[in-house]
This record gives C-alpha cells, sequence and structure tokens, in this order.
C-alpha cells in the first residue's frame, strides 16, 4: 500500500510552482473509490452531487448530513490513497457554528480527510470555526449549486468585471480563513485565471477552463453512465452507461432463451447423492 495523500500535500500543489495538477472525481461508494483511487487520482470528492446521480433529486439540495455521513463511510472503507473529501450540504453550516462544526465532525468521524462548503465572505465565521477546529476545509466559489434558486439556474458566474473582482476577493476571504484549496465552477476561464494567480492555494476547476490548479469531473458524468445533463464542460472518457444497458439486454436475452445458466455455470451432485434422489445428476 502506498502513502496516502494529506491536506497539506494538496495544499501545496501550485502549478506555478511546478506542482502537477490536482486530479479529483466525485465518489459515492467503495467499489467507485477503489476504481477512481486505482487510475490515480489525487482526490475523491463525496459530492452532494449524490442527489442527483445517485439519489435521483433535481438538485442538491434534498440531500441530508445523514446521507453524505452513509456515502463517506462507503468510500472510506475502499482506504483509498487519494485525499477524501466531504461535502457539507445545504442549511448543514447556515445557521451557527457549533452545528457546522458538529456536522463537519460526522463527516470527519465517519471517514473523510477534510469537508467542502459553498460560498464566500458570508461562509468565513464558519470556515474559521471549522479551521479552529482543525477541520480542513476546500472552498467552492461561482456556480454553487446549493444556491440555484438564489442564483436563477445553473448558470455561469463572474460574467462582469464586477462581478469577477468578487469572487477574486471572496477567494482571497476564505483563503485567509484557512481554506487549504478553492473549488471554482461555472466561471469565464479568464476570471479563473485571474483567481488562480492571486491566491496562494490551490483552485481545482469544473467549467473553469485549463489555468486552474486542478481540475474535478463528476464519476458518472465523466464514464457516460448518465444521459440527462450535458454540460459543455463534461469530457466523456467512456460510454458505460450504453454499454451496461447492452450487456444487461444480453443478460436478458439469455434468461429468456434458456441460454443462461449453462451446464458449466450450474453447480451438480455427486452419483451417489443423485442417484438417493433418483436424479441424473
Amino acid at each position: 500500500m502506498g502513502t496516502r495523500l494529506t491536506v497539506p500535500a494538496v495544499g501545496a500543489r501550485k502549478v506555478r510552482h511546478g506542482a502537477a495538477p490536482l486530479v479529483m472525481v466525485t465518489a459515492y461508494d467503495a467499489p467507485g473509490a477503489r476504481l477512481a483511487d486505482a487510475a490515480g487520482v489525487d482526490a475523491l470528492l463525496v459530492g452532494d452531487s449524490l442527489a442527483m446521480v445517485v439519489l435521483g433529486h433535481p438538485d442538491t439540495l434534498s440531500v441530508t448530513v445523514d446521507d453524505m455521513v452513509h456515502h463517506t463511510a462507503a468510500v472510506a472503507r475502499a482506504e483509498p490513497e487519494a485525499l477524501v473529501v466531504a461535502d457539507l450540504p445545504w442549511l448543514s453550516y447556515h445557521i451557527s457554528p457549533q452545528e457546522t462544526i458538529g456536522n463537519a465532525a460526522r463527516l470527519i468521524r465517519a471517514g473523510a480527510q477534510a469537508v467542502k462548503l459553498e460560498g464566500g465572505t458570508a461562509r468565513v465565521p464558519m470556515v474559521e470555526a471549522l479551521v479552529a477546529a482543525e477541520i480542513p476545509v476546500m472552498g467552492h466559489l461561482g456556480l454553487t449549486p446549493q444556491s440555484v434558486h438564489a442564483q436563477g439556474g445553473f448558470r455561469v458566474q463572474a460574467r462582469t468585471a464586477e462581478a469577477a473582482v468578487q469572487l477574486v476577493e471572496s477567494a482571497k476571504a476564505l483563503e485567509h480563513a484557512g481554506c487549504f484549496a478553492i473549488v471554482l465552477e461555472g466561471v469565464p476561464a479568464g476570471v479563473a485565471a485571474l483567481v488562480t494567480d492571486t491566491v496562494s492555494v490551490p483552485t481545482i476547476g469544473i467549467g473553469a477552463g485549463a489555468s486552474c490548479d486542478g481540475q474535478v469531473l463528476v464519476y458518472h458524468d465523466l464514464l457516460g453512465l448518465q444521459d440527462d445533463l450535458h454540460p459543455r464542460f463534461v469530457r466523456r472518457y467512456a460510454e458505460l452507461g450504453a454499454a451496461t444497458v447492452a450487456a444487461l439486454g444480453r443478460f436478458a436475452a439469455d434468461v429468456r432463451s434458456g441460454d443462461f445458466p449453462s451446464a458449466e455455470e450450474s453447480y451438480s451432485l455427486n452419483a451417489q447423492e443423485a442417484a438417493a434422489l433418483g436424479l441424473d445428476g
């Protein structure tokens, strides 16, 4: 077993300092975590996106802390070398620092090494409280899915100079509050580059261009396991959804034709026991 990646190691991964870009994918269960870890990714994000891609909800708002604990524990049981980061779900870090710390502690106890939360300067008190409790925090700016109603849908953010400046200020505030990395989602590439150049912690992009210090994609998106959403920033590296339907279809056809199971795929009695039952074997 190799060396497990740590929060300080990830926090030092700035491309401008010669580091290789960070690779992060979502993971929601032990098999997915094992496969992604075997592929050599740097970080596994137990994302609240599980609400949509695993649990069938229309957005991330329905996922609970209990859901996140359940899936974080499943990912952790795979014992990955990659850093395990778990999302704090909607309203789990908005009420008070005490409640925020309690919810984050549940994710850490489940096996996460760090938590991620959405939002800028308004979340600074919560970030500071978590960091003071020695719970590492990854920030998330730009298109923040938990703010889908406030943002008017899943829309690209920071498309004006004023909004871009505000995004840079939010990133600086999160860095100063103690975030060890910041996800930038759904922002123009130039704005993401500006943020990346401004902060000393790594940025991880999703729909934020190539200038970030790393990239993250949803497991199901990059493997083609779902067809209902087609974000322009997703590159599909396989079409496992179509391959899975085809494989299951072949199984169904073999069952209905009597071709499955074959004699080689079945168990038999020894001759003496078969004879005692009046069977051929």
